[in-house]
């Protein structure tokens, strides 16, 4: 999709376009601008309750995941591409489903390795003013306006996360994970860093930084699993899955139409 050219304010300043049918984006850009009437604001709190049912619904029958984190800058000719491919391939192979945001870059690159695979892709897309496409190998994607549901959904419906190198999104998913786990909203949750060259100097600098002045602890570095090899990954989350968690195969629940469920 080619790019539409910047739009001006009064000021002559350069805003963002927001897409055709991006009315949740600029209820949430005027949402955060401040405070807004009584009426506008329990109209947003409703559109976010509706987000938040329409991912609760969508979902409910994902099975269990993992969600696999990453830049959508990532291009098919970058090495990190092809691992991506292979550990959505060996992720679908284990059983699970892979979940991701839905955009291009490593996400498509795991989707793609899930449906190599014959396994489930999924994809929680986000809206945004430089709309994100969807990539062509997601068996299901719901796409949201809000970033906070988005995330919600991709740690509710998982059972560990793999993070490739990448940028604000990915560095913001993979602490708010970590935040989640060191505060026990998250119980024993595998954390996987694929990439050890990208993600090594990161944990260097939080150990040296972080931990010495005991702003951390030890244990809550020693919760990232830093590799470069595939099997030793999907041999982490299947070992914390099956064991912690206690997965075994049963027959899916059934689906409700009303409640807005699909097979």
């Amino acid at each position: 999709m080619d790019e539409m050219p910047p739009e001006r304010n009064a000021a002559g300043e350069t805003e963002p376009v927001i897409a055709a049918g991006g009315e949740g984006l600029r209820a949430e850009v005027r949402h955060l601008a401040g405070p807004q009437s009584r009426r506008f604001e329990a109209l947003h709190a409703l559109r976010l309750i509706s987000e938040y049912w329409r991912g609760l619904r969508g979902l409910h029958f994902a099975g269990p995941c993992v969600t696999v984190f990453g830049s959508a800058r990532i291009t098919e000719d970058d090495p990190t591409y092809g691992l991506a491919r292979a550990t959505g391939r060996r992720i679908a192979e284990a059983g699970f489903g892979v979940m991701t945001g839905g955009g291009p870059g490593i996400m498509e690159a795991a989707n793609r390795g899930a449906r190599d695979a014959g396994g489930r892709s999924l994809g929680c897309n986000i809206r945004l003013a430089r709309e994100q496409r969807p990539n062509p190998y997601l068996d299901r994607v719901i796409t949201f306006d809000h970033f906070f549901i988005r995330k919600v959904m991709l740690v509710k419906y998982s059972y560990g996360f793999v993070a490739f190198p990448g940028g604000y999104g990915t560095f913001d998913e993979v602490f708010e994970a970590a935040e989640l786990i060191q505060t026990a909203k998250l119980q024993n949750f595998p954390l996987v860093l694929m990439g050890s060259d990208f993600w090594r100097p990161l944990l260097d600098e939080l150990r040296d930084a972080v931990l010495a002045r005991r702003l951390i602890e030890r244990g809550d570095l020693d919760r990232f699993v830093l590799t470069d090899d595939v099997d030793e990954a999907i041999a982490h989350i299947q070992e914390v899955a099956m064991r912690r968690f206690g997965l075994h195969w049963e027959d899916a629940p059934r689906h409700h139409r009303w409640l807005g469920e699909r097979r």
